[in-house]
């Protein structure tokens, strides 16, 4: 059983006991989350396609951490100018655990 669910703009592909990153939520640890917005679910080889969510399906998570990506570098140069720019940042991610996928 998978679903296809929408978290925070981005499409995910979920199934049970899976551990995702997605963008940075504003839940604490531990703390149990609800997905609504279910566009695609599979239960059995039988598939239900939302047009475009979905009616009363939900997925279940656990919030387990909040952590920092990989750092980007993004360095910005002009050649024979004597131009050079070196910048970087680390993308803030919500580890989540999918408990259940209810229909």
């Amino acid at each position: 059983m998978y679903a296809i669910v929408n978290i925070s703009g981005k499409q995910f592909k979920v199934t049970k006991d899976q551990q995702i990153y997605a963008p940075k939520m504003a839940a604490d640890v531990d703390a149990s989350v609800e997905f609504d917005e279910v566009l695609l679910a599979e239960d059995n080889g039988t598939i239900s396609i939302g047009a475009p969510l979905l009616d009363g399906a939900k997925v279940s998570a656990k919030v387990l951490a909040h952590v920092k990506g990989d750092k980007v570098i993004v360095f910005k140069k002009k050649r024979r100018k004597g131009y050079k720019k070196k910048n970087g940042h680390r993308q803030q991610f919500t580890k989540i655990q999918i408990e259940g996928i209810t229909l």
